[in-house]
């Protein structure tokens, strides 16, 4: 059974930093695109990076890009999202996502390309 559970969520200034980590369970990171979705309450969920199983062709979207870092910790088979610079509207619940093993998603930003889900942490930008 795949289980995907994060954290590292909290409050923090506007202008910090924070680090998730989406710690992985029945599949290797070395076998699974990953991904870190958000979530405003009342919105869509929506892209934010993306890292393939293989390769070191990481994907973000325009808002993070240069900010926001994702990274694979083999030793711990943690998938981690860096995040600096951090604005108000970083603001959500953010979520991670395993795709099938194998699975090349290239620049994909889909998400029924995943599937298997974390439960999401609370992320809160004050200004």
């Amino acid at each position: 059974q795949v289980h995907l559970a994060e954290s590292g969520g909290g409050l923090v200034q506007a202008g910090g930093s924070l680090t998730l980590a989406c710690a992985i369970s029945g599949r290797a990171v070395n076998e699974t695109a990953t991904a870190w979705y958000r979530q405003v309450p009342g919105q869509e969920r929506v892209f934010v990076a993306s890292i393939p199983w293989s390769g070191p062709l990481t994907h973000y979207a325009e808002s993070v890009e240069g900010r926001f870092a994702i990274s694979k910790d083999t030793a711990k088979n943690t998938v981690n999202l860096q995040m600096h610079s951090l604005k108000p509207e970083d603001s959500a619940v953010y979520y991670c996502a395993s795709a099938p093993l194998f699975h090349n998603i290239r620049r994909n930003t889909r998400q029924d390309v995943y599937d298997f889900w974390g439960q999401g942490t609370q992320v809160t930008v004050s200004s």
